[in-house]
């Protein structure tokens, strides 16, 4: 089987083109909890019953956030908007697809549920109404060295949970790396902002933005990253400044919930970013002031390293990248090494070298 070290790219003709991510499905076995937690991240609670809890942030969107009731945690898959009935009908042509569907989610609109090709749900959602924003605090005004912009005034933010603005990013790690990149540039139009590579030139994680044209999308709204099973990475949300981070890492740390890495600034989107993990161990990213990039900003390519993660601020925990070796995931990785042409055991030594 020969591996392939061809660069992720944007596709001359997609399917469509994704206008923004739209929400997160996961399951969990207590409702409550997950609701406690999310809440203390920054979350608002839109509707729950005993099946279902669906969250928001201050921002237009409906919600960004579901909850299904399930004997098992597990990660489900993400929403991504697109643009009306034509798309839809496209999407649902594709293999595996379902055909299109009313949402009865708030805001409503049609669906089609797709399934990339690492196994991941994907919905694209058109039509769905938006609602009214939630109030949320300005940005603090900040004194520089070369312009004074607070005179005769503290610097006071309010003490409390921070207020989530919207859904920004999520990342997934991939046994089948090349194929999955390729679907979702292929029939959503994702652009890949910057990819990093292995010493032999294989891609190793790939960031990617949605492509709107002379708009500015963030860096990335999808990441994808190589792996040797198929799994959530994490998932981030916006804040209205550093303040509001900083904040919300003590607030999160009085709460007593479990800090993965932060605070710190990253190179490729330069975020200011802070990780926590959910009581499933599942990591969620607060962040502030990323990059924002127009559809004709080339592809940068970059070696993957741990200190290529962050600018500033902690050095990357081997935590944050260890593997759970689980009987299943080592079932897993046997099976991906026999049929994955983008899996060798050199290129997973050389991964777990570089994050170790």
């Amino acid at each position: 089987m020969k591996l392939t070290t061809a660069q992720p790219a944007r596709h001359p003709q997609p399917t469509t083109k994704a206008l923004a991510l739209t929400y997160l499905m996961f399951d969990r076995p207590d409702l409550e909890r997950a609701e406690r937690f999310l809440n203390d991240f920054g979350l608002v609670t839109v509707q729950r019953d005993e099946a279902t809890l669906l969250l928001r942030g201050t921002g237009s969107a409906p919600f960004c956030y579901v909850v299904r009731k399930a004997p098992k945690a597990a990660f489900a898959g993400f929403g991504l908007q697109v643009a009306g009935r034509a798309a839809l009908d496209a999407l649902a042509k594709l293999p595996g697809a379902s055909t299109v569907e009313p949402s009865n989610w708030p805001g409503g609109g049609d669906r089609v549920r797709l399934v990339d090709p690492s196994g991941f749900r994907v919905d694209a959602i058109a039509g769905q109404a938006q609602t009214t924003e939630l109030p949320h605090r300005s940005p603090l005004p900040l004194n520089s060295a070369d312009a004074a912009v607070r005179i005769n005034a503290t610097q006071r933010p309010p003490v409390g949970t921070p207020e989530v603005i919207r859904l920004g990013h999520v990342v997934l790690e991939l046994a089948d790396f090349q194929a999955t990149c390729a679907w979702y540039t292929q029939h959503f139009g994702f652009i890949p902002s910057d990819v990093q590579v292995l010493p032999d030139g294989s891609p190793a994680v790939a960031f990617m933005r949605l492509d709107l044209g002379d708009t500015p999308a963030d860096h990335h709204t999808l990441a994808l990253a190589q792996g040797f099973v198929s799994k959530y990475s994490h998932s981030a949300f916006e804040l209205i400044d550093a303040d509001a981070v900083g904040m919300g890492h003590r607030m999160l740390r009085e709460q007593g919930w479990k800090h993965a890495w932060g605070l710190g600034r990253h190179i490729l989107g330069s975020q200011i970013f802070d990780y926590w993990q959910d009581p499933w161990g599942d990591k969620h990213e607060h962040y502030c002031d990323g990059d924002l990039f127009t559809a004709d900003l080339p592809t940068g390519i970059h070696p993957v390293s741990r200190e290529a993660m962050s600018q500033w601020g902690q050095a990357m925990p081997a935590s944050f990248t260890k593997p759970k070796l689980t009987p299943a995931a080592i079932a897993a990785l046997i099976r991906n090494l026999r049929r994955s042409p983008d899996l060798t055991l050199r290129k997973l030594v050389t991964l777990a070298r570089i994050f170790a």
